[in-house]
């Protein structure tokens, strides 16, 4: 990675859940030792299969699960740092760094007003000076994500989902965060509302410079949102690069098959290109095969693939990929 001025720096981040089996603990390791960047106003998205470890990356840099080890950076600032035990009180940071969460049903409180809910964070990080600034401040942040004043004295069960999920970006705001992580925040969506919600998303960074860790299903809707674009499998990080470049010129094997399942609109196109089926299951977090954890199901699969896990190596064009074979 350049030298150049990153607002998120993670490096070699591990983030281990003890299991109980039976008499003994054994660590599942749903984040394994994985590193990126990220640029103030920059959009990176992670991508990957259900229980790759996508949330617990964004929970853990925002610090809601304890980080096993590794490094995070913020601003300048260490956050965490296992080696040097640095591990910093996060209030004074909640300010700058804010989470949309994935169900827009349940991460909103029932029993409290839009304004409640939107104005929480102002009234933790005492960011107004009287009721009627707090009032106006909630106002403008429900007009900047396009719900309307009279919404503010209702209850989250009276919205639509899209609704919701606006009520939620609309408290991420209220702090004015300079990194907002976004956990798969339309997957609960109507696809008709999917498109309105990434738009507003794309506005918000434009007028605010925010940063966000977009994490998705839908390869189509990351690439549309991102600048550049991570592949993640059972906690690893597969491949890393320009969200064009990583579409035009995948490398890594897991990649390729992700890209081929991707639904294509035109019909002809559709009939020519070959979906790459995956052969096998994915393993447990728990029982990890050795070396590359996608060796399994790997056609490309070699004996050193068993041995060690390849590294990220630059393939140019800061196109990172993490194969023996490829």
């Amino acid at each position: 990675m350049s030298d150049e001025k990153y607002l998120l720096k993670v490096e070699h981040l591990k983030q281990y859940f003890p299991i109980k089996e039976g008499f003994r603990t054994v660590p599942l390791k749903a984040v394994d030792d994985i590193s990126f960047a990220i640029k103030p106003g920059e959009t990176l998205g992670l991508v990957g299969e259900s229980g790759c470890g996508k949330t617990t990356v964004g929970r853990t840099l925002l610090r809601l699960y304890q980080p096993t080890a590794g490094r995070i950076e913020f601003d300048g600032d260490v956050l965490f740092d296992s080696e040097k035990k640095i591990d910093v009180n996060m209030h004074p940071y909640r300010k700058q760094m804010q989470m949309v969460f994935q169900d827009p049903y349940s991460s909103l409180d029932p029993r409290m007003t839009v304004e409640d809910i939107i104005g929480e964070p102002l009234d933790v990080h005492k960011l107004y000076s009287s009721k009627g600034e707090r009032r106006d401040k909630i106002l403008s942040l429900m007009e900047t994500v396009g719900l309307n004043a009279e919404h503010a004295m209702r209850y989250a069960h009276e919205f639509s989902g899209g609704q919701r999920q606006r009520i939620g970006i609309a408290r991420a705001l209220a702090v004015d965060p300079k990194f907002i992580v976004c956990d798969e925040p339309v997957s609960a969506l109507d696809v008709s509302i999917q498109a309105q919600v990434v738009n507003m998303f794309e506005e918000l960074q434009e007028k605010l410079g925010v940063a966000y860790l977009f994490i998705a299903h839908d390869l189509l809707v990351v690439h549309h949102i991102s600048d550049r674009i991570a592949v993640m499998y059972l906690g690893h990080i597969m491949e890393i690069a320009d969200a064009d470049d990583l579409n035009n010129n995948p490398v890594h094997p897991y990649t390729l098959s992700l890209l081929s399942a991707v639904p294509i609109p035109d019909p002809e196109t559709a009939r020519k290109s070959q979906r790459i089926i995956l052969e096998g299951d994915v393993p447990s977090p728990l029982k990890m095969p050795s070396g590359c954890p996608f060796r399994t199901r790997c056609r490309y699969a070699t004996e050193q693939c068993a041995k060690e896990m390849p590294p990220l190596t630059d393939r140019g064009n800061d196109h990172f990929v993490a194969c023996w074979n490829k």
